[in-house]
């Protein structure tokens, strides 16, 4: 025993979510059609926003950096869960496992950033329409992008150089389907207060500003849509809105849940269910709210397909 904890580990396992058969083959399937409609819901996004010159604004560029994140956001989990689910071997390398945390966490805070990005221009198109064109301009756009990807970026790699350095000795199973910092702070044959202690400050911090700044670009907004006298417009305005928060409230809530509650057996298994909602839910879900919410991807979708079956025919 002396001699095995003494090992230094150079694999972990992936307990997955469940040991029950049946239950297994039931999630395999279902998660499998979320994946496939993520693949195919955002890639479409992406294709069509790029493609069709209408398309071609601030909300769209925006939309379809959401769309293209949260394909990778997905597949960096998902393939991985669902070979847990039909396969007995669950073993994931350390080198795998810190790429996958990084890849992880590296999605998830440029998500974040991204849809408070996406809440400024909103705060912009329906408060300030006459500058629209000025505060959104091409040059913005790609600076607000680029920032969420950097901040993304340095985020995630402030983590997981913190948690790679973690000597991991006695154990290698990971009570979750993915590499998270959580489940593999508890492996650590070390003290991880301060590890613990800077995930939920940091990430806490993190959080908290960019839902904040959310929150303050639709207070503005819903000020600013009681001084419209017209109950048609009002509701016009607020529409290009909902689909936006609706993503939102799904992807902060599961996070704040997530993270900002301490290492405990309890919290870990509240974990799995969670993570479940933003790394296969949510991803599958996102284009869903925004494709059939929104009139002009509809019409972009119709202009591309209508074209391509007539070019078809033709030939």
């Amino acid at each position: 025993m002396e001699e095995l904890n003494e090992t230094i580990v150079t694999e972990f396992i992936l307990l997955g979510i469940t040991n029950v058969s049946w239950l297994k083959v039931v999630l395999f399937v279902t998660f499998l059609i979320f994946y496939l409609c993520s693949f195919v819901g955002n890639l479409s996004i992406v294709t069509v926003v790029i493609t069709d010159y209408v398309l071609h604004t601030p909300m769209y560029f925006l939309m379809a950096n959401l769309s293209f994140l949260d394909f990778f956001y997905a597949t960096t989990t998902v393939p991985k869960m669902l070979s847990g689910l039909i396969m007995e071997d669950k073993k994931i390398s350390f080198q795998g496992c810190i790429a996958q945390l990084y890849m992880f966490h590296f999605m998830g805070c440029t998500e974040a950033m991204l849809l408070t990005s996406m809440s400024y221009d909103r705060y912009v198109a329906i408060c300030n329409p006459l500058r629209y064109q000025i505060l959104m301009a091409r040059a913005v756009c790609l600076q607000l992008a680029f920032t969420s990807w950097l901040i993304g970026s340095l985020y995630s790699l402030s983590h997981t150089v913190l948690t790679s350095r973690l000597p991991f000795c006695k154990m290698n199973k990971i009570t979750h389907f993915i590499c998270d910092i959580k489940p593999l702070l508890k492996l650590a044959c070390t003290d991880t207060h301060l590890n613990e202690s800077l995930v939920n400050i940091v990430t806490g911090s993190l959080g908290f500003i960019t839902f904040v700044m959310i929150i303050i670009s639709y207070t503005f907004i819903g000020i600013h849509l009681q001084n419209i006298r017209s109950e048609q417009g009002r509701s016009k305005a607020f529409s290009t809105c909902t689909s936006h928060l609706t993503v939102v409230l799904l992807f902060f809530g599961t996070a704040f849940c997530t993270y900002l509650s301490p290492v405990t057996k309890d919290s870990l298994e509240q974990d799995r269910i969670t993570a479940v909602l933003f790394t296969v839910i949510t991803p599958a879900l996102n284009p869903i709210i925004y494709a059939l919410r929104n009139k002009e991807v509809k019409k972009a979708f119709r202009r591309r397909y209508f074209i391509k079956w007539i070019k078809s025919i033709c030939d």
